[in-house]
């Protein structure tokens, strides 16, 4: 069975962009916009991973990861993040990876595959 990776980004445009590149390298999806929304999928999926902006409305992705965090059946989730903020490695310190927008597929596959194979 696929390894499945929430990818939760407010960019329509980057959501499809990253649902494309993990389901052609064999990964399932499943998507939300903003933080709070992200926290109800990541309970009914259970991704295996998360792919988190941190520049959203409504609520922002360190709110989210400090929610996930505490939820026993998500806190162990890995997460890499992916925005354009500067300082992005400070803003959750336990994410296994940090990518600055814009990207190279190559360099999320690779942070994915380390992560979760």
């Amino acid at each position: 069975m696929a390894k499945k990776i929430l990818v939760v980004d407010d960019d329509p445009s980057i959501v499809e962009y990253l649902v494309s590149v993990f389901e052609d390298n064999g990964y399932a999806t499943c998507t939300a916009t903003d933080g709070g929304e992200a926290l109800e999928v990541a309970k009914a999926e259970k991704p295996d991973l998360v792919t988190l902006d941190l520049e959203m409305p409504h609520e922002w992705g360190p709110r989210f990861y400090r929610k996930m965090s505490q939820d026993p059946g998500l806190k162990e989730t890995p997460v890499i993040v992916i925005s354009g903020l500067s300082g992005i490695h400070l803003a959750i310190r336990r994410a296994v990876a940090t990518i600055n927008k814009p990207f190279e597929p190559a360099t999320v596959i690779a942070a994915v595959k380390e992560a979760i194979g």
